[in-house]
């Protein structure tokens, strides 16, 4: 059997995205798809996302990510891939 490369993720969404449920739609998309990791708020009004999990898992957040939810507005995403830690048990708001 061939484990699964896991990743991290770390992206930034600017736009509007707090105030729009962009977290909890985050935190129900990371689950769907199993991934690790966290969302938060940060105080320039921008959403910071950690997940951690398969590659293609991953990029199918990131696609989410640039979409988000209805009522929000993305202007930016900036994102990196990373070693994963392994340090998450759940997907988590901050």
């Amino acid at each position: 059997m061939v484990k699964k490369s896991i990743e991290r993720l770390h992206a930034t969404v600017f736009g509007r995205v707090q105030g729009v449920s962009f977290r909890f739609y985050t935190r129900d998309t990371a689950s769907e798809l199993d991934l690790t990791g966290w969302v938060a708020n940060r105080y320039d009004g921008s959403v910071e996302v950690v997940a951690e999990g398969p590659r293609a898992a991953l990029d199918r957040l990131l696609e989410f990510l640039h979409q988000g939810p209805p009522m929000a507005r993305i202007d930016q995403v900036q994102h990196e891939y990373f070693p994963a830690t392994g340090e998450f048990k759940h997907f988590t708001i901050e």
